[in-house]
């Protein structure tokens, strides 16, 4: 029988989890936050909008159908760690080709199980996501803790460098409508709407020029979804600025917040995020409400947007919070959610469509 390792999460506050690695060992530093999702683990791994942040699953059981090569949603896995209440030994289901345990072990991902995630998600939920250390080395409380108030938090922080693709590429090879996408850390299942709504993809850098997108002669552009601060990103702010002049644009989740900096409103921290694959949204311009898969710490104002200028589209009925927004003198809009919804519903995906009939608008 293999021998258990010992590993502990320490928030920054000195809160401290004890439980049993599953995964790496080692030491990682990040934001907990909790997902409520029951199932999906694999996309949210492999999200790239999870990077700086240690994630908790708050549904009990992780792990129990496996990992595939399919379910993935870029290149590799960008979070910090990985909290469960039970990692599954058993990988059940006919496309699994793999268990969560191996998963973790051969991309060196930390994960620790028998953490009672129903105590932290409370504490998280009461006192706010903070800073936290991971570790199987360090089982020292007050280092941990000192460790964790020491570590690089995720206000001002320019994560997007850390996530976004190298170089220009091709998505596909055919398409009657030409979009380019600002990679802010795009998950793959948005460049596959695209594709089904007939479109010709191309993938450019976060840091790509406006110019540079232009030369390649778009329909529209999308900024897509990316982790941490959005004021974290001045130069995309600058870049969007200048294409919402010139090109239908759609933004998504981080691409939602861009937006609205560049057009001079502001956004805000929440408290604990929305995190997870429930989260009801109203279209005011319809009167329907949708569930929604959502992943962002931050959010737009409310209070401060110029309402002569933009339109609020959608409305978190939790909280109330700004999750869309159109654009008066632009054809551009944006959401806070995410409409590819990879995993989980697919009720918002008429967004797309949306996009496509705004191109067609303005061709």
């Amino acid at each position: 029988m293999k021998q258990c390792v010992k590993a502990k999460l320490v928030l920054e506050d000195g809160t401290s989890f004890k439980g049993i690695s599953f995964g790496a060992r080692g030491e990682n530093s990040g934001e907990v936050v909790f997902n409520t999702a029951m199932s999906g683990y694999q996309e949210i791994l492999t999200d790239p909008s999870y990077k700086g942040q240690i994630v908790t699953m708050t549904y009990p059981l992780i792990g129990n159908y496996g990992v595939n090569a399919e379910d993935v949603e870029s290149n590799r896995v960008f979070l910090e760690g990985f909290v469960v209440r039970e990692a599954s030994r058993i990988a059940s289901n006919w496309r699994s080709q793999k268990s969560l345990r191996e998963y973790f072990q051969e991309n060196n991902i930390m994960g620790i199980e028998g953490v009672d995630t129903r105590a932290l998600t409370k504490h998280v939920r009461e006192k706010g996501a903070m800073k936290a250390v991971i570790s199987t080395e360090d089982l020292n409380d007050e280092s941990l803790r000192e460790k964790a108030i020491n570590s690089a938090g995720l206000i001002g922080r320019d994560l997007v460098k850390e996530v976004t693709s190298e170089h220009v590429y091709d998505w596909n090879d055919t398409g009657k409508y030409t979009v380019v996408v600002i990679d802010c850390g795009v998950k793959l299942n948005i460049l596959r709407e695209l594709v089904k709504h007939n479109c010709l993809v191309k993938v450019v850098p976060a840091g790509t020029s406006a110019e540079t997108i232009m030369d390649m002669a778009p329909h529209g552009v999308l900024v897509s979804n990316g982790p941490g601060d959005p004021e974290g990103v001045p130069y995309l702010m600058n870049t969007v600025k200048t294409l919402m002049k010139q090109v239908p644009i759609f933004g998504i989740c981080l691409g939602h917040q861009i937006l609205a900096l560049a057009t001079g409103n502001s956004t805000y921290k929440l408290k604990f995020g929305h995190h997870g694959v429930n989260h009801p949204v109203k279209d005011l311009r319809t009167g329907k409400v949708y569930i929604t898969v959502q992943n962002h710490g931050f959010c737009v104002k409310t209070d401060l947007l110029n309402r002569e200028e933009i339109e609020v589209t959608h409305i978190n009925l939790n909280d109330n919070t700004v999750e869309g927004i159109k654009y008066k003198k632009f054809p551009v809009f944006s959401v806070q959610f995410h409409p590819e919804a990879s995993s989980g519903p697919h009720e918002a995906v008429y967004l797309f469509k949306e996009f496509i009939d705004l191109i067609k608008g303005n061709l």
